[in-house]
């Protein structure tokens, strides 16, 4: 299993639609609103890189409100 950060950046005022859309995808384990510099911090989960890739590109990315996505995958060093 692979899992991973997702930092979101958001048009103003879409924070919390935005979480709550991104919440209900599957392999979202949790989607927070948060201030600073990004909006929102959603942690995922997929079999592979691969797929985690495909839930971000075909599923997050493209929820109405989001201006721009980083993702960080989480390492066990």
């Amino acid at each position: 299993m692979v899992q991973a950060y997702i930092l979101i950046q958001t048009e103003v005022g879409r924070a919390s639609a935005v979480a709550d859309v991104i919440a209900k995808i599957s392999g979202v384990i949790k989607a927070d609103d948060v201030t600073g510099p990004y909006d929102v911090i959603v942690r995922a989960e997929a079999e592979t890189v691969d797929e985690l890739g495909r839930l971000v590109v075909a599923e997050v990315q493209r929820v109405p409100g989001i201006t721009r996505t980083l993702t960080c995958p989480v390492v066990h060093l």
